[in-house]
């Protein structure tokens, strides 16, 4: 049997009282040690040359961000002016929301001679729904978009009215609908602000977002050996970087309307001019004046390994659920990122508990702040018997 002189018996005890409080961390699966910090630099300081938005003909302009919401330029962007066509917008979301995409439907009598853009629908025609959308949104066929309003909600008055339910529920305070197509109407506006607002919510509809960036389609015609192609009246499409759609119109009240957008490097911009004769070279321009001047900041989602003690496993991977964007200008102070997490972590803890937190800054202000998750559950080993007579030995029994 071991001796141990009683000047040595307090050390003992205090070891045994480390051991108990590693055993009672271990079965919370708390954190004996402090957290490490690590700050790493994610983007340096940058700068870049200031310039003012573009001069352009437009009555009315909008140059959004879509993900942040943030308005990068404008001119008399809250006036209420005609849309025209840049009205199927909002038609096709809708029609999304109420109809299914492959959904046969048969065209009422209504939707037949429609006056304007047109893909030729007649009476009975057997189509679906998803054949129209492409007709209405790369053809700005009104005919389709009559189709598609009567078909969903009964009436063309009914239809308007949910598209202005939609508008209410996405806080367009300065649209009104009062038809599907855009043909001219005293009480159908709306304003650059609100339109860009609006597209902002449609492109986040994955399907409508497919359907503006397609150039071209391509759909059978029901009964017969004919089929409709229908081609995308954006010019963006096929001759600006990152183009992604979305919509023209023009009335000769009106005037030409268009609404475009484009995304480079993880920044979406949305231009939208109202009474714009150039607009074609103006939407260029605003493009090309928020890309130069916005960056986004989208952090790669973050993960890594920890060893565990006292577990079923012998490591467990932290990582941040979160995910975050944020649009800033070019010029910037510099971004980092800094991880407050353990070294290693005891056996006993809980899928998604949380054992850390990340944290980015810019310059000194903090940009966003998330948790470190366990990516699982990892149960504690109960002590050997042979611990445990290791224990009692040192105490001679």
């Amino acid at each position: 049997m071991p001796y141990f002189s009683k000047p040595f018996l307090p050390f003992l005890l205090i070891l045994l009282s480390l051991a108990l409080c590693l055993a009672a961390t271990a079965a919370t699966g708390a954190t004996v040690f402090p957290y490490e910090t690590a700050t790493q630099l994610l983007v340096p300081e940058e700068s870049a040359p200031a310039t003012t938005p573009p001069v352009t003909s437009a009555a009315s302009y909008a140059l959004l961000d879509r993900d942040s919401g943030l308005l990068m330029a404008e001119k008399d962007a809250h006036t209420r002016r005609p849309m025209a066509s840049t009205t199927k917008i909002m038609t096709a979301l809708v029609a999304l929301e109420l109809l299914p995409w492959d959904q046969t439907v048969t065209v009422p009598r209504e939707a037949v001679g429609i006056e304007g853009s047109s893909i030729y629908l007649f009476e009975g025609e057997q189509i679906t729904v998803g054949t129209l959308l492409y007709g209405l949104m790369l053809s700005s066929a009104n005919d389709a978009a009559t189709a598609l309003a009567i078909c969903a909600a009964g009436s063309i008055e009914a239809f308007a009215a949910r598209m202005n339910e939609k508008a209410a529920t996405l806080g367009l305070t300065n649209t009104h609908f009062c038809n599907p197509h855009g043909l001219h109407h005293k009480d159908h506006y709306t304003t650059a602000f609100d339109l860009a607002q609006l597209t902002a919510a449609a492109l986040k509809n994955e399907t409508f977002a497919k359907i503006v960036a397609t150039p071209r389609y391509s759909a059978p015609q029901m009964g017969t050996e004919a089929s409709r192609l229908f081609l995308n009246h954006n010019r963006l499409l096929r001759g600006y970087e990152g183009a992604v759609g979305v919509k023209t119109g023009f009335t000769k009240t009106s005037g030409r309307c268009l609404v475009s957008a484009a995304t480079r490097e993880g920044l979406t911009l949305i231009a939208v001019t109202l009474n714009a004769p150039d607009d074609w070279h103006d939407h260029a321009a605003l493009l090309d004046f928020g890309f130069s001047q916005y960056r986004a900041f989208c952090p790669t989602p973050m993960r890594f390994t920890l060893p565990v003690v006292g577990g079923n496993a012998p490591t467990v991977d932290l990582y941040c659920k979160e995910t975050y964007r944020v649009t800033l200008p070019k010029s910037h102070a510099a971004i980092t990122c800094t991880v407050e997490a353990p070294r290693f972590l005891f056996g006993g803890f809980t899928k998604e508990a949380v054992k850390g937190r990340v944290l980015y800054r810019i310059g000194d202000q903090l940009l966003f702040e998330a948790p470190l998750l366990t990516d699982a559950t990892v149960t504690a080993e109960k002590p050997s018997a042979t611990w445990l007579a290791r224990i009692k030995n040192l105490f001679g029994e």
